[in-house]
């Protein structure tokens, strides 16, 4: 199964979520669907959420399709240390005070939670990798024009207690491209194959129980 025809319908919908979460802070919906306040609010309208659902989906696919882990085990638990791993380097890149250097650091130990994942199970790994650029690149393009345009959404939001660079280009990297493109792809990667290794072990199991019967 080609990693492109397994991600196209899912990035789609995520383009499709992203585009409502746009107009849906923009004419000022319901906070609790579109919140536009830094960091999105938790809102229930958003693509962070989508990994839960797509992990296992793109598990269930690949085991469908004969690519499954070769140790259920040895896939859910890199899994499982990887998001450790990015958990500990969010800490480092996002605790005040914030600096450049520590914001590299972190974001390389938050870098390094992808490489765990390929040994478990690289099939499933690499899908995600494919669909959380897919995802994020259309929301630098909307950082991008929020921030020029001062939007007043999530996409412009200061974090709180920022203290890094506050032109155009420098702002933007920090609070545009670097997150998009590293933290919330590990983000992507992490949670969706730690959720989609537990369901694809799960599917494995149901596909082998007939076998046997």
């Amino acid at each position: 199964m080609g990693t492109g025809s397994l991600i196209l319908v899912p990035a789609l919908i995520t383009l499709a979520v992203t585009i409502l979460r746009v107009v849906g802070e923009l004419e000022h919906w319901t906070k609790l669907l579109f919140n536009p306040s830094a960091g999105g609010g938790a809102a229930l309208i958003g693509i962070a959420w989508l990994p839960f659902v797509f992990g296992p989906y793109f598990a269930v696919k690949l085991v469908g399709a004969g690519q499954g882990p070769s140790s259920k085990g040895k896939a859910i638990g890199l899994a499982a240390a990887a998001l450790a791993l990015t958990v500990a380097g969010g800490f480092v890149a996002f605790s005040p005070p914030q600096s450049t250097p520590k914001m590299l650091m972190g974001y390389l130990m938050i870098a390094l939670a992808v490489a765990l994942e390929f040994p478990g199970w690289s099939a499933l790994a690499k899908a995600l990798l494919a669909y959380a650029y897919a995802a994020r690149i259309p929301v630098v393009l909307v950082m991008f024009f929020a921030m020029q345009g001062h939007w007043g959404t999530h996409y412009d939001a200061l974090p709180p207690n920022y203290t890094g660079p506050t032109d155009f280009w420098g702002l933007y990297l920090h609070i545009g491209v670097l997150p998009q493109m590293v933290f919330w792809v590990v983000y992507t990667v992490v949670l969706g194959s730690l959720f989609g290794s537990i369901f694809g072990a799960l599917a494995g199991r149901k596909k082998v129980a007939p076998q046997m019967a």
